[in-house]
């Protein structure tokens, strides 16, 4: 089963599961987002989510982290049972960062939707709930990390499936989801979490906020001659961090 917690400093999650767990994730995001070119108007919106796809790769490959966890199995139990076995489970592990994490949970519900009439299928489909999994997982972290009323103010954001708007982010301009992350990862640990509630808002809504940046990005690529995708802000992600 798949586990989102916070990183120690709240600069993001640690995303953690069995190679199945993980496998079956990693193929379900590439089906869902589709291929290259296939939605010309999600292309910078599809890069985001195979970002989180070359993290879960890197994981299956050994390159991340590893935990052991409880399964059940302890002495207790298998004293009553004809059979050995280990008492944890091995869950490999990746980071993500809180902006990128909510940007790419609530852009899938696009995705799910395009999926859905692309291929013919129905909500009940292994790929969607496979996704599905991954954003209620998402779901139960914030539930878990926030007050009780900060969670119920971004319920809104979390959309239930009949109910979703499709296409908030068609032609999104990803720069400003750099932009969140840059800025959330320069605060302190404390700052960090009592702001995750309003990053869910910044990525949730097409605010002022979101505005101001899609008009800064389009400015450039026009007076550069260039596509939007090509505009940078000019922000640093810091060298080094503490998750």
């Amino acid at each position: 089963m798949l586990q989102i917690n916070n990183t120690p400093h709240y600069a993001g999650v640690t995303v953690a599961g069995d190679y199945q767990d993980l496998d079956e994730l990693y193929e379900a995001l590439h089906l869902i987002v589709g291929e290259e070119d296939e939605l010309p108007a999600y292309d910078s919106v599809r890069l985001r989510v195979l970002g989180v796809c070359y993290d879960i790769r890197h994981s299956l490959m050994g390159g991340r982290g590893a935990i052991a966890v409880p399964n059940g199995f302890d002495r207790e139990r298998a004293g009553h049972m004809p059979i050995i076995g280990p008492e944890t489970n091995i869950y490999l592990t990746f980071e993500v960062m809180w902006p990128e994490l909510l940007f790419v949970s609530f852009s899938l519900n696009d995705f799910i939707q395009l999926y859905e009439k692309r291929i013919n299928t129905h909500p009940w489909d292994p790929t969607i709930i496979a996704v599905r999994k991954f954003q209620g997982a998402v779901a139960r972290c914030l539930q878990e990390t926030l007050s009780e009323s900060k969670f119920g103010h971004i319920k809104k954001y979390i959309r239930p499936y009949m109910n979703y708007t499709y296409g908030l982010y068609r032609n999104y301009p990803t720069q400003y989801v750099d932009h969140l992350n840059i800025r959330f990862l320069k605060m302190k640990p404390e700052k960090r979490l009592a702001n995750i509630s309003i990053m869910a808002k910044r990525v949730g809504e097409l605010d002022h906020n979101y505005m101001e940046a899609r008009e800064a990005v389009r400015i450039a690529a026009r007076d550069l001659n260039a596509h939007e995708s090509e505009i940078r802000f000019k922000e640093e992600y810091p060298e080094d961090f503490e998750w």
